[in-house]
């Protein structure tokens, strides 16, 4: 099925990059600007990492692989539509084996977990992030440590309020994380 305007493939990759924001596609904004996260949600996910956008949108260090690189339209109901089920197929085998360096990936949302995660994926994104300490281990032990979180959008946050230990364990993590991989990466300033 053709998209309902102009394909306009939005992501960010560096062989040099030590990090990877795995998203699902691009939204309305995103579409327009051309670049990824350029919305509130983008604010919010770089407060959860802990940088800010010079960081972020240093290519060198951190790329954004989302499951579906065009917007995918609008539902009836004036939602985002999932990803285009062609992309993910098609050029993440082939992208995710020209970035050698690449050793923490942040899965944000359903789809980009069930495509990083496989077997350690829970079933539902809930329980998904609920057992990211687990999914880390086991992720590390295959040689790329995965993050499950939830899409950074407004539409969460009745999920991150029901979820205090989101704020309080998994983003202190995260940021550490983060931090540890900035340091060996190409630059190697850390995220104050």
């Amino acid at each position: 099925m053709p998209l309902a305007h102009e394909p306009r493939p939005v992501f960010r990759v560096s062989p040099a990059a030590t990090i990877c924001v795995a998203g699902q596609a691009p939204g309305s904004r995103v579409h327009a600007s051309g670049t990824p996260f350029t919305d509130p949600s983008g604010d919010r996910l770089r407060d959860w990492m802990g940088i800010g956008p010079d960081i972020f949108y240093d290519s060198a260090r951190i790329s954004v692989i989302p499951m579906g690189f065009c917007f995918p339209g609008l539902s009836a109901g004036g939602a985002d539509l999932p990803p285009r089920a062609e992309c993910a197929p098609l050029w993440h085998d082939r992208l995710y084996a020209a970035l050698p360096r690449l050793r923490l990936v942040l899965a944000v949302g359903a789809y980009a977990q069930r495509y990083h995660l496989g077997d350690l994926y829970r079933g539902s994104l809930g329980a998904t992030v609920e057992d990211w300490r687990t999914i880390l281990r086991a992720t590390r032990r295959r040689g790329r440590a995965v993050i499950p979180l939830p899409h950074p959008s407004w539409r969460n946050n009745a999920w991150l309020k029901a979820c205090p230990w989101f704020e309080t364990e998994l983003l202190p993590e995260l940021r550490r994380l983060v931090r540890t991989e900035l340091r060996g990466a190409p630059g190697g300033v850390a995220a104050d």
